[in-house]
């Protein structure tokens, strides 16, 4: 019986024509989105990688049939090439590959309903935020439409973005372990259907857009990066406890300024290279190179004087006033009795 029915119904079926009665009547597409995994933030080239399922559900008047004539038949499974599909994309892509690659079957009713639920990798243009890195938030969104038919000849309906089949409105808050990749956590990921009118074209296109909100886990970052940052920016301060006879006084210093280049340099590989933002831990970073700068020309300043003796350099009398006579009394330092 369903072989029978294939054959009745793709006799004379056109794939490359649109499923209308008339060519004014437009085909109005229910779509939405499952996202199954969460799989890369690219952070340094703006990309997002994410595991998704699109669902596409349109009626299809040449399709139809009636069970009792094929032995109660109601639905019927039917590769998709072999269908017309609409050219829904991904507009915001990155990598090239706008359309799906898996061209899995399509389920098929005798009403002439067809729901294609084909599985895709999307790479998609992401706009990083780095200023709070890495307790930052990022919103990437996912932009799908018709690439060549306007809205008069495909409609797009907004459909519940689910996860894994489940029943789970856009406008609810996702459930955090069910979206967490190990360094980010999908919170949030509301969508909307917009009608836009391009320079290009005098015809209004429909889009649906998807934002999703997606937190970063800073628990590594915080480990391995911001406090050894903070514990060697610390040692800063010991150098002024240190005598001037010890030679690693200066040692000290330069190691400090070596150690905050070398994770100044970690993070300029880990963030993308813009100049629109800094972010505060690379602020942070700078400004404690300054200190430590200002602290190595301190402390050779402070060897130079150390170093000096009567028979090679005489006091200025600005030192001797400020550093014998005025100081002391301020700090409350004694003089010892010669």
């Amino acid at each position: 019986a369903e072989e029978k029915l294939f054959r009745d119904l793709f006799r004379n079926y056109n794939k490359w024509i649109r499923p209308v009665m008339n060519v004014s009547d437009n085909v109005t597409v229910t779509f939405g989105v499952s996202i199954s995994q969460l799989i890369d933030v690219d952070e340094k080239n703006q990309i997002m990688t994410t595991n998704v399922w699109l669902r596409q559900e349109w009626n299809d008047h040449k399709l139809q049939w009636n069970p009792e004539d094929y032995d109660g038949v109601t639905v019927l499974r039917v590769p998709s090439t072999d269908l017309w599909l609409p050219d829904i994309v991904l507009y915001n892509n990155a990598d090239g590959q706008f359309q799906v690659k898996q061209q899995t079957k399509a389920e098929v009713q005798f009403d002439g309903m067809v729901l294609w639920v084909p599985p895709a990798i999307y790479k998609s243009a992401c706009a990083i935020d780095v200023r709070y890195f890495p307790f930052d938030k990022q919103n990437c969104s996912m932009k799908f439409g018709s690439w060549t038919y306007d809205g008069a000849q495909i409609d797009m309906k907004f459909g519940a973005m689910t996860y894994d089949g489940a029943n789970q409105s856009l406008e609810h808050q996702m459930e955090r372990e069910e979206w967490s990749n190990g360094e980010w956590v999908l919170e949030d990921a509301p969508g909307a259907r917009n009608v836009v009118k391009y320079e290009c074209c005098p015809e209004k296109y429909i889009d649906i857009t998807y934002h999703l909100i997606i937190r970063r886990l800073p628990l590594f970052y915080t480990i391995n990066l911001i406090i050894p940052c903070l514990l060697i920016s610390f040692l800063t301060v010991l150098v002024f406890y240190l005598p001037s006879d010890c030679g690693e006084k200066m040692t000290l210093c330069i190691s400090v300024l070596l150690s905050l280049t070398v994770f100044l340099l970690v993070i300029n590989d880990i963030i993308p290279s813009t100049s629109l933002v800094v972010p505060l831990i690379g602020e942070y970073l700078l400004f404690t190179m300054i200190f430590v700068t200002l602290s190595i020309t301190l402390t050779v300043f402070v060897l130079n004087i150390h170093h000096r003796s009567p028979n090679t350099h005489n006091m200025p009398v600005w030192v001797r006033k400020i550093f014998i006579q005025t100081l002391p009394k301020l700090l409350w330092m004694e003089r010892h009795e010669v």
